[in-house]
């Protein structure tokens, strides 16, 4: 048994097979295991392990954990979201508090005049929770049909607004406050180059797996930064009996036939070429690099694509908000919304269309480390902060002519969108590296796809899919087939992946074992 590539579902993959009493061999082509959910020193002389791609855990089942005997803490935030806004002259902020609704309520109130939007929004996210409940559980299990899921469900209108039309008629029926309905909104366009009205219900299908994780749609903070998640996976796969090698280069997979094995080539730590023969392959790498290996010209699907920009930081402090009614630790310890209305990002996205870099540049912030300071080593000063900027609406497409001028112009699109809903500059509250070089990292889709063999930077490999039977090519009882019967895919490439969720490695492990 051969996994290809260490990545979080690969780990997952080679925890429950080993346990299973078969030999497992896991190939990486990095000097260490993790793929995209690492933490990192990112600045140079600074003890702060950054989640230096992935950052937050939604979609991993408390199931995953407790069978592999896998212990990290996911530490729930309280705040869900706060938005900056501006209104005739008027300064305010839209506070979401998972622990307060009377103070949701008001900063609601305080919005829109009213309480019809607050009212609207209980009932929306009412009915992704009830989806959730029901849809969740069925990610780990085998594939349903499209009608199977709709059964399960229950809901006409939920599964006509969630699976059926634009996610976009859903939200312009039942919010008329265009800030509310970009808060929304901005969960269907992470790492996903789309708008509310996109036929092709790519926008629809990222918002489902960003409201269903965990059965409650909460995100939550991986304790010790994401590495500590990949690294208690990866004890646990080696407690199972699996081996793992990293500095090791997947160049060719065989995929064999129904009766005979495949075989992986692969240049191992000392650039040295060797084969291994296998009865069966798990590729965590995206489809289009399985195509690659196997020799292939493609599956025919269009080639993937990111949409986002990563900025990682570290700061001395917190900046002042102009909205000077709502604390700091509060509308930073959530998703801190900059230029994501409903109708920012539809401008945004047509600008990106005509191939300009989007102006205001919509992105979403949040603090780890408000939330767990172990990151932070004992020469970081009290009261230093990390920050994690994700851009959006911004397509690999924008940065291929000048990865790096493209990077950099978007960077200052970004940072500058942000200080106008700021107090004071960002630049003021960054920390210096022990060169003086300020504490900030980014990273575009194509470097993505240099640092990690993402193509085109997609964190989802290609574009998701319902998680149903029935979408494309056959993937069979489990969602992890592909065209060669003794390769399974284990990644985010497979039906029900994406995010940190270890879904597809349980999913591929199943199906190897007839389960």
């Amino acid at each position: 048994m051969v996994i290809v590539g260490g990545g979080h579902n690969g780990l997952v993959a080679a925890g429950y097979l080993g346990r299973a009493g078969l030999r497992v061999l896991v190939l990486e082509r990095l000097g260490h295991v993790g793929g995209a959910a690492v933490s990192e020193r990112a600045f140079a002389g600074v003890d702060a392990r950054l989640s230096r791609y992935s950052y937050l855990v939604s979609l991993l089942p408390r199931r995953i954990l407790a069978e592999l005997g896998v212990r990290v803490e996911l530490r729930r935030r309280r705040i869900s979201s706060y938005t900056p806004w501006e209104r005739d002259g008027r300064v305010g902020g839209l506070l979401v508090d998972g622990g307060d609704e009377r103070r949701t309520a008001g900063s609601f109130r305080e919005l829109t005049g009213g309480e019809r939007e607050f009212a609207a929004w209980r009932e929306f996210y009412g009915m992704t929770g009830r989806v959730a409940e029901r849809v969740f559980p069925s990610l780990t299990e085998p594939l349903p049909s499209r009608a199977q899921l709709r059964a399960r469900v229950d809901d006409p209108v939920a599964w006509a607004e969630l699976f059926e039309e634009p996610l976009g008629v859903a939200l312009e029926r039942r919010f008329a406050d265009d800030v509310v309905r970009g808060v929304v909104l901005t969960d269907a366009l992470i790492g996903t180059f789309s708008h509310a009205h996109d036929p092709s219900l790519r926008q629809n299908r990222c918002f489902l797996y960003h409201v269903v994780g965990g059965g409650t749609g909460d995100w939550d903070v991986p304790v010790g930064g994401m590495g500590a998640v990949t690294g208690a996976l990866a004890e646990a796969a080696r407690a199972g009996g699996a081996e793992l090698r990293t500095g090791c280069e997947v160049v060719s997979v065989d995929p064999g036939g129904a009766a005979g094995p495949a075989e992986v080539g692969y240049l191992d730590a000392d650039g040295v070429e060797r084969r291994v023969g296998a009865r069966w392959v798990l590729c965590n790498a995206a489809p289009a690099e399985l195509e690659r290996l196997v020799g292939g010209a493609g599956g025919g699907e269009p080639a993937p694509e990111g949409a986002q920009l990563k900025v990682n930081m570290l700061l001395r402090r917190l900046p002042r908000l102009r909205d000077g009614a709502v604390d700091a630790r509060d509308a930073f310890g959530g998703t801190f919304h900059v230029a994501e209305s409903y109708r920012e990002l539809e401008g945004a996205y047509r600008e990106a269309v005509a191939g300009r870099l989007p102006s205001p540049a919509p992105s979403e912030i949040y603090c780890h480390s408000l939330a767990d300071r172990s990151i932070l080593g004992p020469g970081v000063p009290e009261g230093a902060q990390t920050l994690t900027l994700f851009g959006l609406q911004l397509p690999a497409r924008l940065f291929a002519g000048d990865p790096e001028g493209v990077r950099e112009a978007a960077l200052a699109g970004v940072l500058g969108t942000l200080d106008g809903v700021l107090a004071e500059p960002l630049a003021d509250c960054l920390a210096v590296d022990v060169r003086g070089r300020p504490c900030l990292e980014v990273r575009g889709p194509l470097d993505l796809e240099a640092d990690l063999r993402l193509p085109g930077g997609n964190i989802f490999h290609r574009d998701l899919a319902f998680p149903f039977a029935g979408e494309g090519p056959d993937a069979g009882r489990w969602g992890v087939g592909t065209g060669w019967p003794r390769v399974l895919v284990c990644g985010a490439g497979a039906v029900r992946g994406g995010g940190v969720s270890g879904i597809p490695g349980h999913n591929a492990a199943m199906a190897v074992l007839g389960r």
